[in-house]
């Protein structure tokens, strides 16, 4: 499967082969299509309708460095985001990757995916994931088995871990007090990422949790047991 250039995550079930496409926040709405290749080579367009979806707005009081970036700290962000994509969009062959995950910490989620955010009352991007209030310090757990691709402390997200789990799909753990793994290490569900902290830009100690498909950052509310 097939979705804007980029190959989609397909699973066996029972009734048959599943494809699970990440749509992106910045998806036009209208009718758009994915490419389906069967056995054999036949290929198929499938056709779909995006929707439009009103998200709420929030708006967030942080510190001015947050918002209004000096040179140098643009180009720290401008590097970090290549280093981030390239964790997002990476492929890694698994013939049947998990796709239901466990919460990877105990808390209050916040239905937070696609809020319109303003900072210091100035627009920025969508937020893109799940926020989990819990402690400083509570402890992170891989909600299933992956590859550990990139940690760091960055600019915006703090200190923060990506953990592959194949075909396309990444899950990102921000704001870290403590980085639990090492690059290029397996985990298994379960398996200690590191603990909450309030590192980046944040109002407080929580976790950002972010689920990736093909590329794009779909809720994790839909793919959480």
């Amino acid at each position: 499967v097939e979705f804007a250039g980029r190959p989609a995550l397909v699973v066996r079930r029972d009734h048959g082969w599943v494809g699970l496409v990440g749509i992106p926040l910045s998806q036009e709405i209208g009718t758009t299509s994915i490419n389906v290749e069967l056995a054999g080579g036949e290929t198929r367009e499938l056709k779909f309708d995006v929707v439009d979806h009103a998200y709420q707005e929030q708006r967030l009081t942080v510190k001015k460095s947050y918002v209004d970036l000096s040179e140098e700290q643009l180009n720290r962000v401008t590097e970090e985001r290549k280093t981030i994509d390239g964790a997002l969009q990476n492929w890694r062959e698994l013939q049947d990757p998990p796709v239901s995950l466990a919460a990877p910490v105990d808390g209050p989620r916040s239905s937070s995916f696609g809020l319109r955010r303003y900072f210091n009352d100035q627009p920025r991007s969508p937020h893109s994931g799940m926020d989990i209030a819990a402690p400083t310090g509570t402890v992170i757990r891989a909600p299933a088995d992956g590859v550990v691709t990139v940690t760091g402390d960055f600019y915006f997200n703090g200190n923060t871990v990506f953990v592959d789990h194949g075909q396309g799909f990444v899950t990102m753990y921000c704001h870290l007090s403590e980085i639990g793994v090492e690059e290029g290490k397996s985990v298994w569900a379960g398996d200690v990422l590191g603990k909450v902290g309030a590192s980046g830009r944040v109002t407080g100690p929580h976790l950002h949790f972010g689920t990736y498909l093909n590329g794009n950052a779909v809720d994790p509310a839909i793919l959480l047991d």
